[in-house]
């Protein structure tokens, strides 16, 4: 996203609100949707969950969660390398199969950006759609609990030291509290906080920390709050809280991608974040993908797993199928 397309964003936002994005004027936008029938919604979510895919399919659909994953480590005692090591694994997720494909991305704090950056070298996409991108969590990560000029240096720092991607967190509490006018207003400021000296934008993910919304509605508000103010994908979690990623809530976001790109005709990505651990459960929200916005949106650009775990279950389901045989733990790197 250029500034040109952020500058066209804001003015069909307003357009949309008839206005400047005050907190009545997003009360009555968000307010005015339709509401969520939880029970509909859940028996979808779990119709969705009971589709199987067997043989070719199932290993085409393998290939695709390994290239739709943000391989992540977020932790307090993360070391160079520690995500030296999550790199090398990224874009060699098999040493053993040379035609495994690589992830989309890295996921690691801001102040781990530099190594991820040198350690990918020429296979950092600098932005492109080829390589493997390189995502940071910035705006006082997990909480989002700090001034507003923090959040824009975290923000900021991020994007100079090579960050293509930034994930950012919402301010639940201001959210909850009904100010959607600063929910609103922090995004479009974190989003400029990403221009690069180039004038380019790293691309903005905008968690919403579904499992502290506590209902579906919220989420669905929020998901249409946080693309109103520019957000190129809407996540659903920080992995720090409990429930993080779940079928129905990922299903009621995705629902609000479709009817935006109804409304505008852009594409807005989605990326389930936390507890996502097997190739069962992934492939249960590509089934929903397909099924709710379309197979065009399993893509990277559109769609994302953040994940640490899941990867090491699909690579040996897909040891499974070229082999025969289950491979032990152990032939997989141990993150």
């Amino acid at each position: 996203m250029t500034i040109s397309t952020q500058l066209a964003t804001r003015e069909r936002t307003l357009s949309l609100l008839g206005g400047e994005a005050t907190d009545a004027n997003l009360r009555r936008y968000l307010h005015g949707i339709p509401g969520i029938d939880a029970v509909g919604l859940e028996q979808r979510a779990a119709a969705l969950g009971t589709r199987s895919i067997k043989t070719t399919s199932k290993a085409r659909a393998i290939d695709t969660i390994i290239g739709l994953i943000d391989l992540t480590t977020l932790e307090g005692a993360d070391t160079p390398g520690k995500v030296r090591s999550l790199v090398a694994k990224a874009l060699t997720p098999d040493p053993g199969d040379p035609e495994c494909p690589r992830v989309a991305a890295v996921c690691v704090y801001g102040d781990m950006v530099p190594y991820a950056v040198a350690a990918l070298g020429a296979a950092h996409s600098a932005g492109t759609d080829e390589g493997v991108n390189v995502a940071a969590v910035a705006t006082a990560f997990p909480s989002g609990r700090a001034s507003l000029a923090v959040k824009l240096a975290d923000t900021a720092d991020a994007v100079a030291a090579g960050a293509d991607e930034i994930d950012m967190v919402i301010d639940r509490g201001a959210f909850l509290s009904g100010r959607y006018g600063q929910v609103f207003d922090e995004i479009v400021a974190v989003k400029s906080a990403c221009v690069r000296p180039d004038g380019s934008v790293a691309h903005l993910k905008v968690i919403l920390e579904t499992g502290e919304l506590n209902t579906y509605d919220n989420v669905r508000r929020a998901s249409w709050l946080a693309i109103l103010a520019g957000g190129d994908f809407i996540k659903t979690s920080t992995g720090k809280v409990s429930p993080a990623a779940t079928l129905p809530v990922t299903l009621s976001m995705l629902e609000v991608v479709r009817d935006w790109h109804r409304l505008t005709g852009e594409k807005i990505g989605v990326k389930p974040a936390g507890g996502i651990r097997t190739s069962k459960d992934a492939i249960k929200y590509l089934v929903t993908v397909a099924e709710t916005v379309g197979e065009e949106w399993l893509v990277p650009s559109l769609f994302r797993f953040g994940a640490s775990s899941l990867l090491n279950d699909v690579l040996l389901q897909r040891q499974k199928l070229t082999t025969g045989r289950y491979s032990g733990p152990d032939y997989v790197t141990i993150d």
